[in-house]
């Protein structure tokens, strides 16, 4: 059946909305949350961030993403 197929295709996208139904959240969507980092941590990130040129909570995201 062609629906099938278009779940199929798009499960992912059909997972996300109905995550949304019920969260009121995106994946994408971001969020801005405090955190208590030793001073070395940060000094770290801010390093990577200028070699980088990425955000830290970019740098963040990807080393979460790789797990």
């Amino acid at each position: 059946m062609q629906s099938d197929k278009i779940i199929k295709k798009y499960k992912e996208l059909f997972l996300a909305l109905e995550n949304y139904d019920r969260t009121r959240e995106l994946p994408s969507q971001r969020k801005r949350v405090d955190i208590t980092l030793s001073v070395r941590t940060i000094n770290k990130l801010k390093e990577l961030s200028k070699k980088s040129g990425k955000p830290v909570s970019h740098i963040i995201e990807e080393k979460f993403m790789e797990r």
